[in-house]
């Protein structure tokens, strides 16, 4: 049902009528396509995308994507391993292994354990806040990937393939599913700075539809008097974690995140009758000539940005928030990306995807302690995320996924500048931990097990395939059957590999 069928072919006699007549229109669409590209602006489809018919029950209507690019220790973080502490300072059982840098002996996790909920699930010191709402979330400790690289990985995790040029998961479930919310669009990638690693590839519409492509918003804001953004002191040292009152800048505007969408030359009228024009304009040539996908992806990419208007600045509005919401999220980008996601959620927008931050933040090549002031970034909206779709009706048809592009080593990277502090891990794809949460997932579980010293996938191996496959299919939509046909191949999100998850599903 999801077949791209397509179009009947051309005969030579109407190429030549095309050349002569549409190198004008062709020109026009061209010159309207790269300006929503600058723009930054790919809304999702409307009703003229989406299925007609699920493949399972939809337990998911939308999904937020929490992503600490970089790569999370997973050992230090959601995966104790007592083995590391036994065996602190010797060489990892089986010889020296082969990673991107220089590595030396096993190292203990600076980060003491403890058990939370009634699930007993461990969690370490990092995340507080997110061990309070252990029991809403499974854990998945059994991912891995290929290449242990960046950019291949942050690739995989967001298109199913290690190399540029695939449509992101986004892409395809705004494909497969369409938009709730026609003023909005479908799928919104949320970071305060771009690029990130890889950049734009990463929330491609790749061969897809334009209008699938994700919607790219800075959530930063110069001058902010919130926190965010707030230096931390390295090593042991963090902020105290007394709760503080969030207040929002005075400059806070929110047409400012969004201000590609406001036209100051011309009224909403006049910007009415424009695009009416255009539309006339476009039946009258696809009458004498037949439909242009990408003249009609444009059109639809400048109607939804001319309705983003009036509804967009409302969404990402936060002081419209109370107090005890806003201080429930707590200080800084992340907090406001967070409840922006959820805001989006809540008015339809199929995915939202929220970076950490530019580059790779997560990258802790030289000491592993850096990872407080990430965590603590993260920690209070991680958590506030689930709190808050609770609170909102939405936590029974909202999948929240979260995780890195790859994990860590447990042995010591020995590499790195002089009088470095030589109390990093190196990049691990073999083995890490991603967690969903939701109405549609078991909460307070864990799937899948790593070694002893959280190197490598012991028990149910979870490639990233699985993982999209799992999220399509909490979405309604059978994995295989969505497919694109492009270049003589049919493509699909999981290439030719994927297995649903049950056992992780409620």
């Amino acid at each position: 049902m999801f077949e791209h069928k397509p179009r009947n072919p051309v005969t030579r006699r109407e190429a030549l009528r095309r050349v002569g007549n549409g190198f004008g229109m062709m020109a026009f669409a061209g010159m309207l396509g790269e300006s929503i590209a600058r723009a930054g602006l790919a809304p999702a489809p409307d009703g003229a995308l989406g299925v007609a018919k699920l493949d399972y029950p939809q337990r998911v209507k939308r999904v937020i994507f929490l992503f600490m690019n970089g790569g999370l220790s997973t050992i230090d973080a959601f995966d104790p391993k007592p083995m590391l502490d036994k065996y602190d300072g010797h060489p990892l059982p089986g010889g020296h292994i082969n990673t991107e840098r220089r590595t030396g002996e096993l190292m203990r996790s600076p980060f003491k354990y403890k058990k939370y909920g009634h699930s007993g699930m461990e969690i370490s010191e990092l995340w507080p806040h997110l061990a309070e709402v252990a029991d809403d979330i499974c854990w998945v400790r059994s991912v891995h990937t290929e290449i242990p690289n960046h950019e291949p990985s942050c690739l995989m995790i967001n298109t199913g393939a290690n190399q540029a040029g695939r449509p992101s998961m986004g892409a395809w479930i705004t494909y497969g599913l369409g938009s709730e919310n026609q003023n909005l669009p479908g799928y919104v990638v949320l970071c305060p700075d771009t690029p990130t690693t890889v950049g734009p590839p990463l929330w491609s519409n790749g061969f897809l539809p334009a209008i699938t492509q994700g919607t790219f918003i800075s959530n930063k804001i110069a001058g902010a008097a919130d926190g965010m953004g707030m230096a931390m002191p390295s090593g042991d040292k963090v902020r105290d974690d007394k709760p503080r009152k969030v207040v929002i800048e005075k400059g806070f505007d929110p047409k400012k995140i969004l201000s590609y969408v406001n036209n100051p030359k011309f009224t909403m009228p006049e910007q009415r009758r424009e695009m009416d024009l255009l539309e006339k304009l476009e039946k009258i040539r696809s009458e004498d000539t037949g439909t242009d996908p990408q003249v009609e992806a444009v059109i639809k990419s400048m109607e939804i940005a001319y309705r983003m208007q009036t509804e967009a600045p409302d969404v990402f509005d936060i002081r419209k928030e109370s107090q005890a919401t806003l201080d429930m999220y707590g200080p800084g980008e992340v907090a406001r990306g967070a409840l922006m996601s959820v805001r989006l959620a809540e008015k339809g927008v199929r995915m939202v995807q929220l970076y950490y931050s530019k580059g790779d933040p997560w990258d802790a090549h030289t000491d592993i302690l850096a990872h407080r002031i990430n965590a603590k970034n993260s920690d209070q909206a991680f958590a506030a995320v689930i709190k808050d779709l609770k609170q909102r009706g939405l936590w029974k048809d909202t999948l929240v996924v979260c995780g890195s592009e790859f994990g860590r080593t447990p042995v010591r990277e020995v590499g790195g500048m002089a009088g470095a502090a030589k109390r990093g891990r190196d990049h691990n794809p073999f083995a890490f931990t991603m967690w969903l949460a939701g109405g549609a997932v078991k909460g307070g579980t864990i799937y899948g097990a790593t070694d002893d010293f959280g190197f490598k996938v012991a028990e149910k191996p979870v490639h990233v395939h699985d993982i999209h496959a799992t999220i399509l299919y909490l979405m309604g939509i059978e994995h295989t059957k969505l497919t694109y046909r492009y270049s003589g191949r049919d493509f699909r999100l999981t290439d030719v590999a994927g297995n649903v998850i049950h056992d992780l599903v409620a």
